[in-house]
């Protein structure tokens, strides 16, 4: 197996997680950082053994390089994924993949075009308890797909709105509907399958120093004649573990954080009281703060690029795969603007960021 070597742009506050992702990997090794921040970069650097760059082009001049994680801020995901795949270095990047469908349609294009691999760090869909209940779903272990619902109620200080400019910055992807409830709406999404209808609601319940939603309540229709629910907030002290709900004519199943907190289906499996013992209550999931998580899940990630580069396959989390999660979620900002349902496909996404 060949080792891949990584360059990570940008040294925020996902990054420690990506660099110590890589160094308990045997499959990775770390060449370099870049940010236009020197102190941060240069600190970054020292930390983790590796070269302070003090931007992508001197990653993209960087020969030992194969690798580039990409964790900009939201909005400069797609400059940098399209340099990127045209110097031929293979590509993941962080949530949400792009700021449109059309960057997205790009980015998918040009990664294909110069033969890199793209994919998506929506770390959560690899999570055991997500694992098993698509294992379940693709069983037919729920019969119809009733409902499929998000709970994300969480806390976010005001300073960490103002720990970075682009944080309080809408145009920039901030906000809890992109920035934070992506993730979840995107596990709905990957287990129920795509969104017909949005209906959503935004409010700022709790940041009034800065100008974007802190509070999401959206319904939804999936295709599949499902209906859902997400609710999402940073305002609400101190912060309780997500909650994702998936319920059918024949089994309900609960995971709350990481774990299974129900398991219930008309059809018992053998299986069934070892699956009810995934997860655990004491791993943090960042509903109290956007540092109390584990690098694991990004591990498994990083590590699953590695093999889909030596054997030359998609990632785990093709780019194309979150175009659905996208669309949902930029047509709950229509949604909440125009104050009135969404159809999908989604019609003036150019609109979406006005």
């Amino acid at each position: 197996m060949r080792q891949q070597s990584f360059a990570l742009l940008g040294t925020g506050l996902v990054a420690p997680f990506h660099a110590q992702a890589i160094a308990n990997s045997n499959k990775c090794n770390l060449v370099a950082v870049a940010d236009v921040n020197e102190e941060r970069r240069n600190a970054f650097a020292e930390e983790y053994g590796c070269k302070a760059y003090t931007g992508l082009d001197d990653i993209l001049s960087d020969d030992t390089i194969d690798i580039v994680n990409v964790l900009t801020p939201n909005h400069l995901h797609f400059e940098a994924v399209q340099q990127i795949a045209d110097s031929g270095k293979h590509i993941l990047v962080e949530k949400p993949p792009a700021m449109s469908l059309h960057e997205v349609d790009e980015m998918i294009r040009v990664t294909n075009e110069n033969g890199v691999k793209l994919g998506i760090v929506l770390q959560c869909r690899v999570r055991p308890a997500i694992q098993v209940l698509r294992k379940a779903i693709s069983q037919n272990r729920f019969g119809k797909v009733l409902q499929a619902d998000a709970y994300m109620k969480w806390f976010r200080s005001s300073e960490y709105y103002h720990r970075d400019p682009w944080r309080s910055s809408r145009k920039s992807g901030a906000g809890v509907t992109i920035q934070h409830a992506f993730h979840y709406l995107d596990l709905l999404c990957y287990l129920a399958g795509p969104v017909e209808n949005v209906y959503a609601r935004m409010k700022n319940m709790a940041h009034p120093d800065v100008e974007l939603e802190d509070s999401l309540v959206a319904f939804l229709d999936f295709k599949n004649g499902a209906q859902g629910v997400v609710e999402a907030s940073t305002a609400l002290w101190p912060g309780t573990d997500i909650r994702i709900e998936l319920n059918g004519t024949d089994g309900t199943a609960i995971i709350v954080g990481e774990r299974i907190a129900a398991w219930d289906f008309r059809t018992k499996l053998d299986e069934d009281d070892e699956i009810r013992k995934i997860g655990s209550a004491e791993v943090a999931t960042a509903a109290t703060g956007p540092a109390d998580f584990s690098y694991g899940d990004h591990q498994i990630v990083i590590e699953d690029m590695v093999d889909a580069i030596n054997d030359d396959r998609d990632p785990v989390i093709p780019a194309i795969s979150t175009r659905d999660t996208l669309e949902a979620a930029l047509a709950m900002y229509q949604s909440a603007r125009k104050k009135c349902a969404i159809h999908l496909p989604l019609q003036d996404e150019n609109s979406v960021w006005d």
